[in-house]
């Protein structure tokens, strides 16, 4: 079939000097992106919350240490209760944020002591006139800074001290009784910790300690730092009786950064279709290329790369089945439909744990392993001893999953004593894995960094051009395990706002942005790959895309750093560079566009069709799941209410899945496409999967999350932030029965996700035999140079 593009590659004068100044750009891009990451990362640093040497009354008497504060946030992050509720909104939303509990509990204690003291009855017993009286008293009084930098000691007032002794009565019958939702009893024994010489490590009384940590940072959320009038996590969460109303920085730079937006929107566009910087550019022979998968080549790695591709399914659909019991858990906090024994093994907080690392193992091995199959085709040949390294490398993964989620069970179960740090579950969101499995992980990930570059050598070395497509490619590559070592940066003993600041660098640079670059480079090489657009246009696309994802992206971390004890800064930088990354993914689903046109041009015959429509998906995804319900709860206005809540994993879900997941089933099918025979391959099987997953996805996002989210934000507004994450707004009619009706769309999903399984299984039963050995050339393989 013709095609009715025929823009001949390498006849526009320039292009050479065109590559020479996006590259220029790119680096420059990069080192002030990076700089004012690592001044801002410096500035938290300097500027974070104290954890004070001592915390006294005003008679002289010590309440808690830094030692018990830093252990109290042991206790958190030992029993995932990350994974359960959240702590300066941070974390999973099943139980309620801490931080703002702790915050109500404590105001209400002042409230109480002052009002017993000045008019010898309760808060709720005084007049209206009164009450008003008694809340500026005690507004007045938390927004004093009783700490000393000199002697490193904070002072609390009498009405202070009842408050943290409230806090104290209230968090002991939690944690002994449970919270009435989906908080196990007895969770949190009083001393379970025997002494270590562990500093992060808290003796004593446990329950007593994790009260502390969140009183601590409920007073850190209600005191205005030294010299400022806002406090250390810039008036959040909103609760107006403690003195916290949005300031005036998340108004004016919402309304900036939407302003901003505009005229980047403009000037980018300008600059895109200018110079033509797309990978529309196709061939100049005016016929689609004709692909014959029974004489494509195939190595010994790449068939071994197989069991990845059913290990991928078979952790999808096992993650997707947590999913599910979550969600279900929003409905029957305390069992399966009556089944008390399941909730019992998979509490609310080991389930999320697992649903969240489960997500990143099955999209990363897709990622591995289609970076194994594409190895030789880069490189035109298979190393000597590349199959024994992709087996040792697959029975390592399958230790790392294995090991890991037995550990996360035992670590948050008690069983580990003071080693559930290092082989449990290491107590933060998206870093579940003890520090041992991190370690194992990083090793993986660097043997498969060996792996492809002992493939793609002979192709770095054949293309001349060290920014060329193979060069970016193997770029691109290296920074996947080099992103993750930020994860070691973070100890049990790390004050909560500088891990936090690292724990983004995982969540955000190292996930949404180091793999946001990967997957441009790979889709751009499956498309020169397929000879559907030139290489020298697609280099010339990923340069600028490039610049604009890591420009607006690397900064736009910020937005994460809002309200966790950051410089009120960020709020000003996370909102217009957030607010930029509504661009490039905008002009991805304008390269999707242009795709779908290639592989319908390609006629009935084309291959990769069930790749490219995963293609789409992650295109159209990437603009309303990463672009669009991003772009609504990072603007500050709207984060100060929804910090924490439902719109968050709306837009989560939308990305997570959306974006990464369906880019690895993407990958995947493109891997397989090339490795089973072709009489065994069935696109009607993968066009109802893709349809299935994309329904299913939409119904969760559409139907439950982002109704129950829009209902949430309005709970907090009206009612302080607090009453949005109590179980009294979950337990709703309204919210439950969006909760029950979620059953749908996730039936939907879990039928698309089963689809998939299935046709997995069946095609290792009809794989290729290798067609070349070690050391063989392959015929047509090599990328170096235009053709």
């Amino acid at each position: 079939m013709e095609v009715h593009r025929s823009v001949r590659p390498n006849m526009r004068p320039g292009r050479q000097t065109t590559n020479s100044f996006l590259k220029s750009i790119l680096i420059f891009t990069i080192v002030i992106s990076f700089t004012v990451l690592l001044v801002g990362g410096y500035w938290i640093f300097k500027e974070m919350a104290p954890r004070p040497k001592e915390v006294r009354s005003e008679d002289g008497q010590v309440l808690m240490t830094k030692e018990t504060i830093i252990g109290g946030q042991a206790v958190f992050q030992k029993y995932g209760l990350m994974d359960y509720g959240t702590v300066l909104g941070h974390g999973s939303y099943m139980g309620p944020d801490y931080t703002a509990e702790a915050l109500k509990i404590y105001t209400e204690g002042m409230q109480d002591y002052k009002a017993k003291e000045r008019y010898h009855k309760p808060f709720a017993d005084l007049t209206d006139d009164e009450k008003t009286i008694i809340r500026e008293q005690v507004i007045k009084e938390m927004r004093k800074n009783r700490y000393n930098p000199v002697t490193d000691v904070l002072v609390l007032t009498d009405a202070q001290v009842y408050g943290l002794e409230k806090v104290r009565d209230y968090y002991r019958d939690v944690f002994t009784n449970g919270d009435g939702w989906g908080l196990k009893k007895g969770l949190i024994k009083e001393s379970d910790m025997p002494k270590s010489n562990r500093a992060w490590v808290a003796d004593g009384d446990q329950i007593k300690q994790i009260a502390d940590f969140f009183f601590w940072t409920a007073w850190l959320s209600s005191t205005p730092r030294l010299g400022d009038k806002i406090t250390y996590t810039n008036n959040w969460p909103y609760y107006e009786d403690a003195g916290n109303t949005m300031s005036f920085s998340a108004v004016w730079w919402s309304g900036a950064s939407v302003t901003i937006l505009i005229l980047f929107i403009g000037i980018i566009l300008y600059v895109f279709h200018r110079y033509q910087l797309s990978m529309q550019e196709a061939y100049a022979e005016g016929k689609f290329p004709v692909i014959d998968l029974r004489r494509q080549p195939l190595t010994p790695s790449q068939v071994k790369a197989g069991k990845y591709f059913v290990v991928v399914a078979a952790l999808f659909f096992v993650q997707a089945m947590f999913g599910a019991l979550l969600a279900h858990y929003y409905t029957e906090p305390d069992s399966f439909f009556g089944i008390k024994w399941i909730h019992d093994l998979l509490p609310f907080n080991i389930a999320k744990g697992y649903h969240l690392q489960l997500a990143i193992f099955w999209i990363a091995t897709a990622w591995l392993g289609m970076g194994i199959f594409i190895a030789p085709l880069v490189g035109g040949q298979e190393p000597k001893k590349q199959g024994l390294l992709v087996d040792l490398l697959f029975w390592a993964l399958v230790v790392l999953v294995g090991g890991s989620m037995i550990g996360q069970w035992l670590g948050v179960n008690g069983y580990l004593g003071n080693e559930w740090f290092l082989l449990g579950h290491q107590g933060w969101e998206y870093i579940e894995l003890g520090r041992v499995w991190q370690i194992i992980l990083v090793v993986g990930m660097l043997l498969w960094l060996f792996i492809v570059f002992r493939g793609v050598k002979r192709g770095l070395k054949q293309e001349s051009d060290k920014g060329g497509l193979i060069h970016l490619l193997f770029y691109s590559a290296i920074a996947v395990p080099f992103f993750y070592i930020f994860a070691f940066f973070i100890e049990p003993d790390t004050n909560f706002t500088m891990a936090d600041f690292w724990r983004w660098w995982i969540i955000h640079l190292w996930v949404e942005g180091i793999f946001e670059v990967f997957a441009v480079v790979v889709i751009g090489f499956l498309l020169v790959q397929m000879r559907l657009v030139t290489k020298t246009s697609t280099v010339r696309a990923l340069y600028f895309q490039f610049t604009i994802l890591l420009g607006s992206g690397v900064i736009g971390i910020g937005h994460h750093y809002y309200y966790n004890g950051s410089p009120e800064i960020w709020i000003a930088l996370g909102a217009v560079f957030s607010a930029l990354e509504v661009i490039p993914l905008t002009l991805l689903i304008l390269e999707a566009y242009e795709q779908y046109k290639m592989m319908r041009d390609g006629g009935v015959n084309f291959p990769y069709k069930a790749t490219f429509w995963f293609l789409i998906s992650t295109a159209i995804w990437n603009l309303v799941g990463a672009g669009v319900f991003g772009f609504l709860i990072n603007l500050p206005a709207v984060s100060y209410f929804e910090h924490g809540q439902f719109l968050t994993p709306t837009h989560g879900h939308a990305a997570m899945m959306g974006v990464y997941g369906m880019f690895a089933i993407a990958v995947l099918l493109y891997s397989l496409r090339n490795i089973v025979k072709p009489e065994a391959w069935n696109d009607k099987w993968l066009k109802f999967s893709c349809w299935m997953l994309n329904i299913g996805l939409a119904g969760m996002v559409l139907i439950t999350l982002l109704p129950v989210g829009v209902l949430q934000i309005k709970e907090a507004f009206e009612h302080g932030y607090w009453a949005s994450r109590s179980p009294s707004f979950l337990q709703q009619d309204v919210v439950q029965n969006l909760l029950l009706v979620r059953f749908v769309p996730d039936t939907i999903f879990l039928i698309g996700v089963a689809a998939l399984l299935v046709f997995a299984i069946k095609a290792m039963f009809h794989l290729r035999k290798p067609t070349h050995g070690e050391g063989e050339e392959l015929p047509a393989a090599n990328l170096a140079e235009e053709e």
